[in-house]
């Protein structure tokens, strides 16, 4: 390791040399209270900003060990730091001057949720690793080594001292920060003992600024929970909150349009991460497997099990394995639903706009013209008890247009004017002088969730991997386009990018044609937990802007990558028919 005095004269004696020359900057130096890596040094000023981290070992960082003796505080004080760093810099980037990106220093932009990020991360021991990006100044091609040494000896240090030492940290905002994810923590883990798949804290802000921005909207109506429905909880700071707990089994949220069904729907399915202070959702907290389900039409399908919901297609097509390049709204979401169950999520969360009216529901008129022995969907009223009964699946719907569901809903809220009524009795009266459209109510049908993927040849013998992220709708492996767009509940494009590196990892180390989906959903779980997302790298080379994502969302993208009907060869070749082994 050099001292931070080498790294001054080995500016000195690139200076004005050709750009390629700052590679020898390349390796650690000693600043004194840290330590400063140069870990990857960009090829030309227009080119990715070059990598560095930063080293501050426990002792001389001086967080308490209260602040991150927990998995879920651990990822609080580092998405706090995180910000705090991001803020120290903001004014210095591009202070130093240059061609291209010259100047730049970024790290993570964090949202309004709370992610577990490769930018920052805290050893058991306190010690902290900082991940942040930098363009090496130069004019033209021409090395500025100057401006450099103005980031990395005046900027930098600044930055660093500010938000990564204890003793000059905001230790009120830190402490309350922590205090959040405890309570967090704490309603997450008493869902499951109060047989909850969700609660909603009174006072909560729930609509959003505009359909872009994620901050909370002002004026807003506070979300207050109805009598019949209001919990309350005392929370490890000893403190009490009162708020709506959602049940588990089958929930309609009713009301006309515009008066908040949607509104809270979108809190709910947010709610699988934990918020920052201020957000307004901080207390709204769901069941973390949860998941938005819905049609998607044009999708591709790969050896699915659709066969519950649907069967005896006229072709004679087999829905036990289906297969298909461009589904139908219904058939994309029966595979979706089934594809949920097998990502283990315990929670639905259904909006009929996004829903294909044929999958959710059959009216009378229609089944005695239609007889249930000439259409081969079974609607998903007919499945939604036994879901729940039988697999353990509680589900959430929002519903304008139908009333059908009153026959099947454990509970019926209607929003009105952002405010919630349990109107469960009402609705069941009215139900009453209708008929049902359950249909069948038999146990919900035994399905097969094998699917074992074969390796990609061409990938595992490359070793150079193009990846990349285009926000939080698709990306791209190689030359294939992975869609992502019906994801909502991915946040970040962060989580994007680690998509695209775990499935660079999937395709290298798990797809071996024995192992199933979910056997490997399951093994990149347990080691993400334990080893985090560096675990995903060789050689010591993990980026600074990867953020976790869930594993229903690494399974949907898995299974996107490996259905053979979806993926193209990039060069205008046929459809793959080789990758699924069923």
């Amino acid at each position: 390791m050099r001292t931070a005095s080498e790294l001054r004269e080995q500016l000195k004696r690139i200076d004005h040399r050709s750009y390629p020359a700052y590679k020898e900057l390349r390796g650690q130096y000693d600043f004194g209270d840290y330590i400063l890596s140069i870990d990857h040094v960009q090829g030309d000023p227009f080119a990715t900003p070059s990598r560095l981290s930063v080293l501050v070992s426990g002792s001389r960082a001086g967080f308490p060990a209260e602040l991150f003796d927990t998995m879920p505080k651990r990822i609080t004080l580092q998405d706090q730091l995180a910000r705090a760093f991001g803020r120290a810099i903001q004014k210095g980037s591009f202070q130093a001057k240059g061609s291209g990106k010259s100047g730049l220093l970024s790290v993570s932009r964090c949202g309004q949720q709370v992610l577990e990020r490769t930018a920052l991360r805290i050893a058991g021991g306190g010690a902290i690793t900082l991940r942040f990006e930098a363009g090496f100044p130069a004019s033209g091609r021409t090395i500025q080594a100057g401006e450099l040494g103005k980031m990395l000896f005046t900027i930098l240090p600044e930055g660093v001292r500010s938000s990564l030492f204890y003793e000059r940290a905001d230790r009120e905002k830190l402490k309350r920060a922590v205090r959040l994810c405890e309570n967090q923590q704490f309603i997450r883990e008493k869902l499951e003992e109060l047989s909850l798949c969700a609660f909603v804290a009174d006072g909560s802000i729930l609509p959003r600024e505009s359909g872009v921005s994620e901050r909370p909207m002002k004026g807003a109506v506070p979300f207050q929970s109805p009598e019949t429905l209001r919990i309350t909880l005392a929370l490890p700071d000893g403190s009490k909150i009162s708020g709506m707990g959602i049940p588990k089994g089958i929930t309609l949220f009713v009301g006309g349009g515009y008066h908040g069904k949607s509104t809270i729907l979108q809190a709910l399915q947010n709610g699988v991460y934990n918020h920052i202070e201020g957000d307004g959702r901080e207390y709204v907290i769901t069941d973390d497997t949860a998941f938005k389900l819905r049609a998607e039409d044009g999708r591709s399908i790969s050896g699915v099990d659709i066969s519950p919901f649907i069967k005896n297609l006229p072709n004679g097509k087999d829905t036990v394995h289906f297969s298909t390049e461009d589904a139908s709204g219904s058939t994309s979401q029966a595979a979706n639903l089934m594809e949920a169950a097998e990502s283990g999520s315990r929670l639905l969360l259904i909006d009929e706009d996004t829903s294909a009216t044929n999958f959710m529901i059959r009216d009378q008129l229609m089944s005695q013209v239609i007889t249930p022995f000439e259409e081969p969907i079974t609607p998903f009223i007919s499945r939604v008890r036994s879901l729940y009964t039988d697999l353990g699946i509680s589900t959430v719907i929002v519903a304008g247009s139908s009333g059908s569901y009153f026959h099947v809903a454990d509970r019926v809220i209607q929003m009105k004017e952002y405010v919630p009524y349990d109107i469960t009795r009402k609705a069941k009266q009215a139900a009453e002088a209708f008929p049902s459209m359950t249909g069948e109510k038999e146990p919900f049908p035994s399905f097969t969730k094998r699917r074992v993927p074969k390796p990609d040849p061409a990938i595992q013998k490359e070793d150079r991997v193009k990846l990349k992220a285009m926000g939080t709708s698709e990306l791209m492996l190689c030359r294939e386009c992975v869609e992502l767009r019906y994801l909502e509940q991915l946040k970040d494009q962060e989580q994007t990018l680690a998509l695209a590196y775990l499935l660079r990892y999937v395709e290298k180390k798990l797809f071996d044609g024995k192992k199933s989906l979910e056997e490997i959903g399951m093994l990149l779980e347990k080691q993400l937990r334990e080893q985090g997302m560096e675990s995903l790298f060789e050689r010591g080379e993990t980026i600074a802007s990867l953020a976790r994502p869930r594993k229903q969302e690494i399974m949907a993208c898995m299974r996107s990558r490996a259905d053979i009907c979806a993926l193209f060869e990039g060069r205008g070749k046929p459809y793959r028919k080789d990758r699924i082994i069923t």
